[in-house]
């Protein structure tokens, strides 16, 4: 535990000091703050245009945002050297793999709280007024977007060699999962028997984090109904008390798949090393 939390610590340290990490953090709370000032003389409940308009920001950010952050961190300790001397320590793979993504999930969840903050802080001394409920729950969704692609960013940072690598899986990733999915998932759907569109349909998304994360706050917000007939089954096992366990149990889950294969590529090469 004492060499997770040194991994940790420094990771955060390091993360504070990234350039990178205030340019996020201004351009997060740069956009929070434009959106709340358009909505300064409505109150904002529930799924509305404006908490969409919300979802949708942290949807094009955050990912690329967090697998940026985290590829980067990952690749530039093979580039500058450091994995190589703190594998001549008795470091486990694991442990330091651990203290990164903690460090990580900290520097971005600091990023994150630091924008909502400000902006509801500004938005509320200017008049306007988001639910409080409403404004918690996409905060959560923010956060569980950044932890998600996290776990994402690990796996690139351990298959990657170097930064610009890094850079152009991340970007293939966010594009993928973000911008194309809705094109992808269409046609990969209109290629299936009508039968098997709601098999397919969980199945995809649960592949997809983003997808995943976004309809279970559009449900959450209660805006279930502007997602089709297909997301009938969804809408009722996000809203039963065990919906949201489920929810994090998934997240949980997904994250400790990529920590899982990550660990398996870092230690083949630390093998050959």
């Amino acid at each position: 535990m004492n060499e997770i939390g040194y991994v940790a610590s420094r990771e955060m340290k390091i993360g504070f000091r990234n350039p990178w990490a205030y340019s996020f953090t201004a351009l997060f709370a740069l956009f929070m703050f434009s959106l709340l000032l358009i909505n300064t003389q409505s109150y904002v409940q529930g799924y509305t245009g404006s908490s969409s308009t919300m979802i949708n920001l942290a949807l094009y950010l955050l990912p690329l945002m967090a697998l940026m952050l985290g590829s980067f961190s990952l690749t530039g300790e093979k580039e500058e050297g450091n994995w190589e001397l703190l594998s001549t320590y008795p470091l486990r793979t694991w442990t330091f793999l651990t203290g990164k993504y903690i460090g990580l999930s900290a520097v971005l969840m600091v990023i994150v709280s630091f924008g909502f903050g400000l902006s509801g802080v500004a938005s509320w001394l200017l008049g306007g007024a988001f639910a409080a409920v409403t404004y918690f729950q996409l905060l959560i969704f923010s956060l569980c977007l950044s932890l998600f692609f996290l776990g994402a960013a690990m796996l690139i940072g351990s298959i990657a060699r170097n930064r610009w690598q890094a850079l152009t899986m991340a970007v293939g990733v966010w594009f993928f999962s973000i911008i194309a999915w809705p094109a992808i998932l269409i046609a990969l759907l209109g290629t299936l028997p009508y039968s098997w569109m709601k098999t397919a349909v969980t199945i995809l998304t649960f592949i997809n984090p983003a997808e995943l994360t976004r309809l279970f706050t559009v449900v959450k917000l209660g805006g279930g109904s502007t997602l089709g007939p297909e997301y009938y089954q969804w809408m009722d096992w996000i809203r039963s008390p065990w919906g949201t366990p489920a929810f994090f149990g998934v997240m949980l889950l997904w994250i400790g798949v990529t920590q899982a294969i990550s660990y398996y590529l870092w230690e083949r090469g630390r093998g050959r090393g």
